[in-house]
Parts: structure tokens; sequence; C-alpha cells
């Protein structure tokens, strides 16, 4: 899987997919489809790289596979992420 870097204004990965751990602001985590509260103005995580951030978020990388091969937004990564969820959504 080729890796890539994150695209400018998509924050698919911070919107599509639920994150069942705790969030600063969202303790309770987050539903899928829902943006995360630290998403800032610009649509960069505002905790990036600080240990409130969730594991989770860590673990998940921008790839050509998640992402496409243009720049659209994050329409591809949101449609890719939210098909993952449902596929991978318990019981």
């Amino acid at each position: 899987m080729k890796t890539v870097s994150c695209r400018a204004g998509c924050a698919a990965c911070c919107t599509a997919p639920s994150i069942s751990s705790a969030i600063p602001g969202m303790p309770q985590g987050k539903p899928a489809g829902v943006p995360c509260v630290q998403l800032d103005e610009e649509l960069r995580c505002k905790i990036f790289g600080q240990p409130s951030r969730p594991a989770v978020c860590g673990q998940l990388q921008a790839s050509a596979e998640m992402c496409g091969p243009t720049d659209d937004g994050g329409q591809y990564a949101r449609l890719y992420l939210t098909q993952l969820e449902a596929q991978t959504r318990p019981g």
C-alpha cells in the first residue's frame, strides 16, 4: 500500500469513521460521520502529536488506496472510510 501525504482541507479520517476512545471535548468518542471537535477552521487536527490524541488516529495513515488518485477535497476518502466503517461495524 503506497503511503501518501495528507491533503489539505480533506479531514475525511476525522469525520467518516467512528472513534470509540475519548477525545478532548468528546469524552464518549465520536460517531461515524460526525466531524471531530478537534478540527480547526482549516480542517487540521488541533491535537496532532499530543498524548491526548487517540491512538487510533495515529494508526490511520493516508494511502493511495484510501485517499484516491487525485485531490478531490476528500470525497473519495470519505466514501472509502464510510464503506470500511459499515463493513467493520459490530453485530
